[in-house]
């Protein structure tokens, strides 16, 4: 089997609302942003050589504007290594994690929420950052849950690709770092305690090889160590 390889890239820095966990925010790459994205269409391109690699024509996208942004860049950016017209594909699976029916509201107005409905006992101080709270609020989920919904689509992407492709290959996938730090839980490449301990850099990379009986491993690119006063941004 070829080599398969999946690309795993947070999108650069947006425009985002403050003191509000969601990050189901429609809002666009800030100028920043969009020279982080061509940083690392840069850096890809670095690694594509490394590895020997051909670039998968379609990314693959989460639906949220400054993810679609960095996919359209990354992959202009890196025109002259596909053999086809490159494609950006939006999914729901590539998104972060949903808070439902709280999407957009600041700290303050969810924890109010809950404290007036006598339905729901008091979140957990740290529950922006637990990885398996979810608010009891319809639509929710919790970091894990997106993390299992986002290696789902990792493992159906990679295993179709496998059928299909006769030399060394790598696609790319544009999300989200909380989502995709999870994702690497459920697939094996990272242990559930460091999980918290990392993030992922704008637009950089996170190479996770794809192999025989649906195993993975890391094989390039750096996770970021995440800094104690950003425990839910992503």
């Amino acid at each position: 089997m070829p080599r398969l390889i999946a690309a795993l890239v947070r999108h650069g820095q947006y425009r985002q609302l403050p003191d509000t966990p969601s990050a189901h925010q429609p809002f666009p790459l800030v100028v920043e942003g969009k020279t982080q994205a061509l940083a690392g269409a840069d850096e890809l391109r670095r690694l594509l050589e490394e590895h020997a690699l051909a670039l998968h024509p379609k990314v693959d996208s989460s639906q949220l504007l400054r993810a679609w942004q960095t996919a359209q860049l990354m992959s202009g950016q890196l025109r002259d290594h596909l053999s086809a017209q490159p494609e950006v594909r939006g999914f729901d699976a590539l998104a972060e994690r949903c808070l439902g029916s709280a999407a957009n509201l600041s700290i303050a107005q969810i924890e109010a929420i809950l404290r007036e409905d006598p339905r729901y006992p008091e979140p957990p101080e740290n529950w922006k950052s637990d990885s398996n709270y979810r608010l009891p609020l319809q639509g929710a989920e919790s970091l894990m849950q997106a993390g299992g919904r986002v290696a789902r689509h990792l493992r159906r992407q990679m295993a179709a690709l496998a059928k299909n492709v006769t030399v060394d290959t790598l696609k790319l996938f544009v999300g989200h770092g909380a989502a995709f730090r999870h994702a690497a839980f459920h697939l094996g490449t990272l242990a559930f305690d460091d999980i918290r301990q990392l993030s992922m850099h704008h637009a950089r990379p996170v190479l996770l090889e794809y192999q025989a009986q649906g195993a993975w491993q890391h094989i390039g690119g750096e996770w970021k160590m995440r800094t104690p006063d950003n425990d839910f941004t992503d």
